[in-house]
This record gives structure tokens, C-alpha cells and sequence, in this order.
């Protein structure tokens, strides 16, 4: 793969998004798809940072919601104006997986073709969305927004707003 004057090849050249409170603020309390939401809005930055990501990399969705199947989330996302730089989408009604499984995150490595190495899982969650994709090899990036915890390791680091993910990985590609 080549990539727009980045040389032969960026690291993880497939970042992971989870959905509620990753890229879209999520109401814990909503019983219906977030698309019939009043009022839903994206996480600040979120469009500024996918846009520069999905200039060099492909964008994955992936997501534990139980209400919303993958049309819904697509009709959710162009509300907001991030529909146009998600490629894939992962969610339970597609897959049958929820994180943290590894079956889930082997699942969407098994349908991109894709080794764990290629890809980067960006998450609120550390449990269920950096130790999961963690289990399947998985690079993952913890957006900590709550306070100023901070977590590295081996297999993860931490941020603490989402417009350091385009810094992060132009430090590791």
C-alpha cells in the first residue's frame, strides 16, 4: 500500500472506532437507535480527526449497540456529517460479537483480510475496548476525557482528547 507521500507504508493503515462516546456522545438511558435521537451530536473533533485519518487510512466502526443495526448507525453518522469517512462498520446485529470478546475483533480482522498489526482500536472504554482488541492483538488507544489517568503499556497508550490520535500515529508510522 502506498500512501499519499507517506513512503511504502504507514503503521496501521486500519484504525478501529468504537461508537458511543468514542466518536458520537451516547445517552445510556436511550432505548431506541440513536438516528431517532431528538438530538444527536458528534464528539468534539471527532469530524477534524477522521477527516485527516481517513486521508491515509481506512475507518472501521465498531460497536456493542444492541439497538441500532448497521443502517441505522450509517443514518446516525450523516447527521453529523461522519457517514463519508467510515468505511466499515462492526455491531452487534451485523456480527453477533460484542467487545471485549476477541471473537469480535477477529472477526473484523478475518473480514478486512487484515493482520492485528495493521490495525489500532480507539476507545472510551479501557476494559471492554483497548483490553479487547488487546486479546486479539490489537493495538489500542484509550481517549480518557474523565480525568488525567494515563495507562501504557505494550499493547496501549492513552489520550486524553481525540484530535492527539492524528499525532500519536504520525509518531508511530
Amino acid at each position: 500500500m502506498d500512501y499519499q507521500g507517506l513512503g511504502d507504508r504507514v503503521r496501521y493503515p486500519f484504525v478501529i472506532f468504537d461508537w458511543g462516546d468514542t466518536l458520537m456522545k451516547d445517552d445510556p438511558q436511550a432505548k431506541t437507535p440513536m438516528v431517532q435521537w431528538p438530538v444527536v451530536e458528534a464528539v468534539d473533533g471527532a469530524e477534524e480527526v477522521l477527516s485527516v485519518i481517513h486521508a491515509q487510512r481506512t475507518v472501521i466502526l465498531a460497536t456493542n449497540a444492541v439497538q441500532s443495526d448497521e443502517t441505522d448507525i450509517r443514518r446516525a453518522l450523516q447527521r453529523v456529517n461522519l457517514d463519508e469517512y467510515v468505511d466499515h462498520i462492526f455491531c452487534f446485529r451485523n456480527t453477533g460479537l460484542r467487545k471485549p470478546s476477541a471473537d469480535f475483533f477477529q472477526h473484523i480482522l478475518h473480514s478486512l483480510k487484515a493482520p492485528a498489526s495493521d490495525m489500532v482500536m480507539v476507545g472510551d472504554s479501557f476494559e471492554t475496548d483497548i483490553q479487547g482488541a488487546n486479546l486479539a492483538g490489537v493495538m489500542g488507544v484509550w481517549l480518557n476525557r474523565h480525568d488525567t489517568e494515563v495507562r501504557v503499556g505494550e499493547q496501549h497508550t492513552t489520550i486524553h482528547h481525540l484530535r492527539e490520535l492524528p499525532h500519536f500515529l504520525a509518531q508511530v508510522a
